[in-house]
């Protein structure tokens, strides 16, 4: 047993409870400047560090890891293999949105895995049906897609449909399949010279995809295109062809580029990856109206920054129904942690696809479907909604408190909104500085993009969670301000 860990757990679970007493303090917390949670080999036991290296001989070296094992966790807390505990404030990358462990959940799991797993999509099962209601009559009561919040106005005519996947990047690839099929027959529907003449799909040039920058759409060829970091694109090049870049919330950038060759635009309304940066309604207007001018589809990547992390349904929930898109796609906390993602997508386009244009084996299963059910329900519960609005709020609090207390570290406000944060720095070393500064007292973070340091908590944190971590955040940025 780690010699220090009943030391840790104590000083963390008191952390947690008391630390609220800070919040208001006119001075930024220094309790957490000695480290608690070493990584050193000569703090951590022999066979916990052979267990490392056993794992690394066998696993691909896609990940830098940092010497620590996971075991369990319950709540917003995770524990390694030797016992000590941390606060994980980056949710598994903002999928544990009801936290680690959660009773219910593996209730229902165990109860779904006793009688079926998988099928196949040949058939129809008890849940996939019922999630896809829930999911677009959830979104016509909270906005979104099209629908503006409590079904009182609509744009365009017809509902929605819903594909499921395994993943985001799945969700991803499938939109933009969609978004192509779909604008060649647009095309080809068209006429030709003003006479009536038919065009064949087949001859259509309506293929090219704008994406922006600091985006993060995926891991796959086709997500991979559109996601414009160098570190992730280049030794895979080439890429699909077809994708051109826009500056994020560059209107006069993309009305440039946007032509009748497009078929598709695909964004985030907040930025996950890549900053945690957000769009205008202003910018958001624009790639409506230029998508509706050329024939194109609007995609809106809300897999991080939907599903009620930024205190709506969805980011864009509440903006005007001219912001709004042709199709969202979701993943991260859909069954929080269990595999899916899901396309929905306005009935318009869902026309174009017919039997045979897309599929998948797992997507859609009876076990991910009655879990994701079972998730969303609470997820869109007015209890927990009004508690993700009271949290953010508080978070918020903190945060704004940090331009003052470092004003050579930080001197602008924190971006994002909800519970999906970023923390932005003037030197770029300090993210992952803080990073690896803060796990070693027992508090779990991400970095994003170049500058900024990311928090997306469960979206059932508490109050004092939240304290622990500002607290260890403001202990930690006190001593690398004194280094500057």
């Amino acid at each position: 047993m780690y010699r220090n860990s009943t030391r840790v757990l104590r000083q963390s679970r008191i952390s947690a409870i008391g630390g609220s007493r800070r919040c208001m303090a006119s001075q930024p917390s220094t309790s957490y400047r000695a480290i608690t949670h070493p990584e050193d080999e000569s703090s951590l036991p022999e066979n916990y560090l052979a267990q490392i290296k056993s794992h690394s001989e066998y696993l691909t070296n896609t990940y830098a890891r940092p010497p620590l094992i996971l075991s369990h966790g319950k709540g917003s807390w995770v524990y390694d293999v030797i016992g000590r505990k941390y606060l994980d404030f980056s949710a598994g990358i903002a999928v544990n949105a009801l936290g680690h462990g959660d009773e219910e959940i593996s209730q229902l799991a165990g109860e779904q895995a006793s009688k079926m797993i998988h099928t196949s999509n040949v058939w129809y099962n008890e849940w996939a049906g019922e999630l896809a209601k829930l999911l677009v009559e959830t979104t016509k009561q909270h906005g979104g897609l099209g629908f503006a919040p409590g079904g009182k106005d609509q744009r365009g005519e017809g509902g929605a449909k819903v594909f499921f996947s395994n993943s985001g990047t799945e969700a991803n690839e499938g939109a933009l399949k969609f978004a192509r099929k779909y604008a060649k027959e647009f095309w080809a529907n068209e006429m030709t010279n003003g006479v009536g003449a038919a065009r064949k799909w087949e001859d259509s040039t309506k293929t090219r995809v704008i994406h922006f920058t600091n985006a993060f759409h995926g891991r796959s060829m086709g997500s991979l295109s559109a996601t414009a970091n160098p570190k992730y694109q280049l030794p895979f090049t080439p890429l699909i062809p077809g994708f051109e870049l826009v500056k994020y919330g560059d209107i006069n950038g993309f009305r440039a580029t946007i032509g009748p060759d497009t078929c598709a635009v695909i964004v985030e309304p907040i930025q996950g990856e890549g900053g945690v940066f957000e769009g205008s309604e202003e910018f958001f207007k624009t790639l409506r109206a230029e998508c509706d001018r050329v024939g194109a589809v609007l995609i809106f990547d809300e897999i991080q920054c939907g599903l009620f992390r930024s205190g709506n349904m969805w980011s864009h929930s509440t903006f005007p129904l001219d912001c709004h898109p042709d199709i969202v796609t979701m993943a991260k906390p859909l069954a929080n942690g269990f595999p899916i993602g899901a396309i929905m997508v306005r009935d318009h386009i869902a026309k174009s696809i017919t039997p045979g244009s897309h599929g998948t084996t797992f997507g859609g299963s009876v076990f991910a479907t009655r879990l994701a059910h079972h998730v969303l329900t609470r997820l869109s519960s007015p209890t927990l909604t009004a508690h993700i609005n009271q949290v953010s709020a508080h978070l918020q609090s903190r945060l704004s408190k940090l331009q003052t207390h470092f004003p050579t570290l930080v001197t602008e406000p924190a971006r994002g909104r909800g519970l999906i944060r970023g923390i932005p720095f003037t030197d770029q070393t300090i993210p992952g500085k803080l990073v690896d500064a803060a796990r070693q007292r027992g508090v779990l973070l991400l970095t994003a993009g170049k500058d900024a340091v990311r928090l997306v908590p469960s979206l059932n944190v508490e109050r004092a969670e939240i304290d622990f971590a500002m607290d260890v955040i403001e202990s930690i940025l006190g001593t690398l301000s004194v280094d500057q």
